[in-house]
């Protein structure tokens, strides 16, 4: 009988700490909508003190956060952002900038690292003398760190050259920055540098830092103003939010300073799993707190095996294909918790590989 869980899905997943419990039942509260909530006004004051930015505010989501930001800088149904492939705002966001605001995306692909080539980017941009056929392109949307690239993070060299090109080109620079806490710790670099040269951040507040509910956006005071409409339009304008900003506030205080062992904990996963045989990660490519386990045909193992596997022992992991699967650590994951999933992974690979030798046709 499983008595307790690993959870290794996500870092979503953790459950509000009872510092964070008991800020939020004494939390100061009154209607943000009306603008007077004090302790959504903390948080917001905080966050502009952490990222440079003029203004901030507090939404619901990451997803609706993106939007926003995506909407109040393209507010003319038509216009064009440049995006990863493989970024999240355009894999995982129910193509709401198309669906809800009339915004055309145009992909360009992602490398390994979750950069795309500056010369790409550029030639992406629509030519405003062709506009009688071309929507027009009005911002650039960056992700760090990359999710789908495995949480790797994006240099502060590089997203100044993006911004540059840009301002070049007059458009805006949105940067999805869920984890950007994350790839702040790995690069060593304060998070208001690194997003110094964009107009906008959203920053996910459940992710890593380990609050309940919530993303911030960040940018300057007239963008804010505009985000704060369209935050209302889509169901976002909350009341008494300080219920909410108070965990946070304890996971800003608290959690940030725990994301580098959440960083070593995975490196130590990622290299304890690509030394069983059948199994293979990019050690290398692990930069934060996600990991990407391939699963080799050779094993006689696949993804939904494994995940089955695991939840026997009590161990929840994320199916991301029939051979791969994530894995992503947090700060409620301790190192005992790695040692035991490498343990019971290697016994379900053994158990795979006995069944494969035991078949008639050792197949």
């Amino acid at each position: 009988m499983v008595t307790r869980w690993i959870d290794l899905r996500s870092d979503t997943v953790t459950k509000p700490t009872e510092a964070m419990r008991s800020a939020m039942a004494k939390a100061e509260v009154d209607d943000d909508v009306l603008t007077f909530d004090p302790t959504g006004l903390r948080l917001e004051k905080e966050m502009v003190r952490i990222t440079g930015k003029e203004a901030a505010l507090f939404v619901p989501s990451g997803t609706m956060g993106n939007l926003i930001s995506v909407l109040t800088h393209c507010d003319v149904r038509g216009s064009e952002v440049i995006l990863g492939h493989n970024s999240h705002i355009h894999v995982y966001e129910n193509g709401g900038i198309s669906t809800i605001g009339g915004v055309h995306p145009r992909t360009v692909i992602n490398n390994k690292d979750g950069t795309m080539d500056i010369n790409m980017i550029e030639a992406a941009i629509r030519d405003p003398a062709f506009e009688i056929c071309y929507p027009t392109t009005k911002l650039i949307c960056l992700e760090n760190s990359h999710c789908n690239a495995g949480g790797r993070c994006i240099s502060v060299e590089y997203i100044d050259k993006v911004g540059e090109l840009a301002k070049k080109h007059g458009l805006k620079l949105h940067i999805d920055g869920a984890r950007i806490f994350n790839a702040s710790t790995a690069l060593g670099v304060p998070v208001d540098r690194l997003v110094q040269a964009a107009d906008s951040v959203s920053i996910c507040l459940s992710k890593g830092l380990g609050a309940p509910v919530g993303s911030m956006i960040v940018g300057s005071k007239s963008f804010i103003a505009k985000a704060k409409i369209l935050r209302k339009t889509l169901g976002g304008g909350m009341r008494q939010i300080g219920v909410l900003c108070a965990a946070a506030l304890v996971a800003l205080q608290d959690n940030v300073g725990k994301l580098e062992d959440d960083h070593k904990k995975a490196k130590t996963l990622a290299e304890g799993l690509d030394s069983i045989n059948g199994l293979r990660v990019d050690v290398a490519a692990v930069e934060t707190n996600i990991v990407y386990l391939d699963i080799l045909e050779s094993s006689n193992m696949t993804a939904p095996k494994l995940c089955k596997a695991l939840e026997g022992h009590g161990i929840l992991v994320m199916e991301d294909k029939p051979d791969r699967v994530r894995l992503v650590l947090h700060h409620q994951i301790f190192a005992t918790d790695v040692q035991f999933t490498l343990s019971c992974i290697q016994q379900a690979v053994n158990a795979a590989s006995d069944e494969n030798a035991a078949s008639p046709l050792g197949i």
